[in-house]
């Protein structure tokens, strides 16, 4: 049986890719030194950096720099350089049932580490040497699936209210310029399931605050009982609850892992469709090129590829 055809052609000519893994990045005050993948064109110079947040999911190794090649790789062959990092909520690591406060989650861990990867950029080129010299340090962008989404959020702007003391988290990042939200968490309140209200991550986020421009990504069947009774449309809070300039891209009959992104061909992947992928890649690095380059115009040939199709795979709105 053939594959689909995707309904979002794939833009420009990728170029191979370089990958390594680990890179070791001292961690003082974290359980464990972070582990970091990075992937990155072989050509090529001034080359935009991309943070790519793994979710919480059920897997051994998907929720790890391990994980997430169809979006990693992707990016990577179009002109990103993605790092990729271990946080200390994966299942690769022993600390999902420590008696850690943040466990098993670590929701301020997660966001830490990204700081840690901008920090540490020196060192990041030391231990790949064929990317000596061709960062664009100015172009920084973030990308998040799941609790990888909540991560970006907080990047990206969004508060919540620590559960220790209740003070307000800020944890906002003013190097990331654009940031990507994949099936990620939606509002608190009386929306969460009895699960989730455990977690001050999810009921107290204030996406009011999220400022930054950002794309939500969101699957239409994608009800997350386990989390939330608002159903499908819980995913997409961060685009109506922030600030513009956001995009909403709705994916028809697309569930939680939107056709695949955390890996190729993994089980925990309840809608698996090839031709899901290569739109939720094409648009997120479409958005991410025009949101970074204003004047390319990357992001309304996606779009238009899109909802042009015969049989579109989503919408998308804007504000």
């Amino acid at each position: 049986m053939s594959e689909p055809t995707p309904a979002v052609d794939t833009p420009r000519a990728p170029t191979p890719v370089l990958s390594v893994s680990p890179v070791v990045l001292p961690a003082p005050g974290r359980a464990v030194d972070l582990q970091v993948r990075v992937s990155a064109p072989v050509t090529g110079t001034e080359l935009p950096i991309l943070l790519l947040s793994h979710g919480h999911g059920p897997s051994n190794h998907l929720s790890s720099s391990n994980g997430y090649a169809p979006l990693a790789n992707y990016l990577a062959a179009h002109g990103f350089v993605v790092l990729q990092p271990t946080h200390l909520d994966s299942k690769t690591l022993p600390f999902r049932s420590s008696d850690h406060p943040e466990a098993p989650l670590y929701w301020r861990s997660r966001a830490e580490d990204m700081k840690r990867l901008l920090d540490q950029l020196d060192a990041i080129e030391g231990a790949v040497a064929a990317l000596a010299g061709r960062l664009d340090r100015s172009k920084v962008a973030v990308v998040g699936h799941s609790m990888g989404g909540h991560t970006a959020s907080l990047l990206l702007g969004a508060r919540l209210t620590d559960p220790h003391d209740g003070t307000e988290v800020n944890l906002a990042e003013p190097r990331i310029e654009a940031g990507v939200l994949l099936a990620a968490p939606g509002r608190g309140g009386d929306v969460l399931t009895e699960l989730a209200k455990r977690y001050s991550c999810f009921s107290t986020i204030d996406f009011s605050w999220m400022t930054t421009p950002a794309l939500v990504v969101a699957g239409d069947k994608d009800a997350s009982a386990h989390l939330t009774v608002a159903g499908a449309g819980w995913h997409a809070d961060p685009y109506f609850l922030s600030p513009g300039p956001k995009s909403l891209v709705t994916l028809f009959d697309a569930g939680h892992g939107l056709g695949g992104v955390s890996g190729y061909d993994v089980a925990e992947t309840t809608d698996e469709n090839p031709a899901r992928v290569a739109a939720v890649q094409r648009l997120t690095w479409a958005y991410l090129r025009t949101a970074l380059y204003p004047g390319d115009p990357a992001w309304q040939e996606a779009q238009d590829a899109l909802t042009g199709a015969a049989s579109p795979l989503g919408r998308v709105e804007s504000k």
